[in-house]
């Protein structure tokens, strides 16, 4: 079986692996780009995720360029606790959190594609410009156009995915919420455990901290993300291609009084050197994500806002259950659509929550109601209602510890596998 993927991001690169350890060898990832990269922004991929890729063998390499979560703070603008959980091990998964550079991931992943699927399988300045069917038409940085025959197509390109487009033409661009972000990274010294996420934020406004890596002594690489309504960035912030110290000084209005705990968030704005700004920008959920056999998957099938530590995570398992269910039946079509029907509903479920900002909404109804602060979140909150709020969210998306602790293993050999339906068969 043929097997193409359009892209060659976290998705795409995940796949390609997931397919490769399911004994799928005609695999070829096409990326876009000239070159592989990523900004190297944070991000977090939960236990769920790190549970498939180190069925893949990757726990090492993951444990080497990233830091293993412990907790996770959602506190007030002025430093006041709101809710804390335990994560990752600490938590009691059997896997950890990891926080790391999304470029380093990237690496990580297309060193393993081409060790394991040979240094062709990734072509890089291919850009999808027709599909018929899983026949792949792809223009070349010299100009060449290459038709491209598959099995199965894969669209993993991301957000503005051209094998998305060819079955919606009618979207559009991706929806706004009226957020823009603005992220950096910087070296500072290590706060509270050394490897803990802190989450500021009131009914508007948010900022997010935590490590990403580590350096000589007490030192971490600070990875930082903050939100803000973009009526506020029309008017007082610099437009995109402002210079950074214009950027900084707006981030200095807006949150220069703001306290997270154990940090000074006024030398983690002043020394980072590099400021990037973004709209935060999903898409609506769509009713299928499978046609013939062609499919969609990561944020090509459902992007979503950037709340719970999700777009990587869900595009990993993504990966794995596609392979999953191609190694699992002998009709390729049947398999897209058996993984279709796994992931599409939790997906769109997952999407909808992450419109109003996932588990970080605490920080909204806390300030609603209780806008001058608290002397005890009792006050504010019942007693089980910060947890059920948690909860119900790692249910939704999957990644509850008793599930990720307990499922079957989504590692399979096609081979096997083959051989079992053909029994099967015969015994029938």
């Amino acid at each position: 079986m043929r097997i193409v993927l359009v892209g060659a991001g976290i998705g795409g690169l995940a796949t390609a692996m997931s397919l490769h350890a399911a004994g799928f060898e005609d695999v070829t990832v096409f990326e876009a780009a000239p070159r592989l990269g990523a900004q190297g922004f944070g991000l977090n991929i939960l236990p769920n995720a790190v549970r498939e890729l180190a069925e893949l063998g990757l726990l090492d390499e993951l444990r080497q360029h990233g830091l293993q979560a412990r907790e996770l703070l959602m506190c007030t603008p002025r430093g006041d606790l709101v809710w804390r959980e335990d994560r990752g091990l600490s938590a009691g998964y059997g896997w950890p959190q990891i926080s790391m550079s999304r470029a380093r991931l990237v690496e990580v992943l297309a060193a393993e594609v081409r060790r394991r699927l040979g240094g062709g399988a990734i072509v890089t300045g291919a850009r999808l410009v027709g599909l018929d069917g899983a026949r792949g038409a792809f223009v070349h940085e010299d100009g060449a156009r290459r038709t491209v025959e598959a099995d199965v197509l894969v669209g993993a390109d991301g957000i503005h995915s051209a094998v998305r487009a060819a079955f919606y033409p009618a979207e559009g661009p991706p929806r706004t919420n009226g957020m823009t972000l603005l992220r950096g990274t910087t070296w500072g010294s290590g706060f509270l455990s050394g490897a803990s996420m802190t989450v500021l934020g009131d009914d508007r406004r948010r900022f997010v901290l935590y490590p990403m890596d580590r350096g000589a002594g007490d030192r971490s690489l600070i990875n930082w993300v903050a939100a803000v309504p973009e009526p506020t960035v029309g008017a007082g912030c610099p437009p995109p291609r402002e210079s950074v110290s214009g950027m900084r000084e707006f981030l200095l209005r807006e949150f220069g009084g703001w306290r997270p705990p154990d940090l000074d968030l006024v030398r983690v704005i002043r020394d980072t050197e590099r400021i990037h700004r973004y709209p935060m920008i999903d898409r609506d959920p769509v009713p299928r994500w499978t046609f013939g056999r062609v499919t969609l998957l990561g944020d090509a099938a459902h992007a979503m806002y950037p709340a719970g530590s999700n777009g990587a995570t869900q595009a990993i398992v993504d990966a794995r259950v596609l392979a999953w269910h191609l190694a699992s039946h002998s009709d390729a079509g049947d398999a897209l659509r058996a993984y279709e029907d796994e992931r599409l509903p939790q997906m769109t479920e997952l999407q909808r929550i992450n419109r109003s900002m996932g588990p970080e909404r605490v920080l909204t109804l806390a300030h609603q109601r209780a806008p001058r602060g608290f002397e005890r979140i009792g006050d504010v909150f019942g007693e089980e209602e910060l947890a059920e709020i948690s909860r119900s969210y790692a249910v939704t998306g999957r990644f509850d510890r008793d599930r990720v602790n307990s499922r079957p293993t989504l590692s399979v050999h096609r081979l096997r596998q083959h051989a079992a339906l053909q029994d099967h068969g015969s015994a029938g």
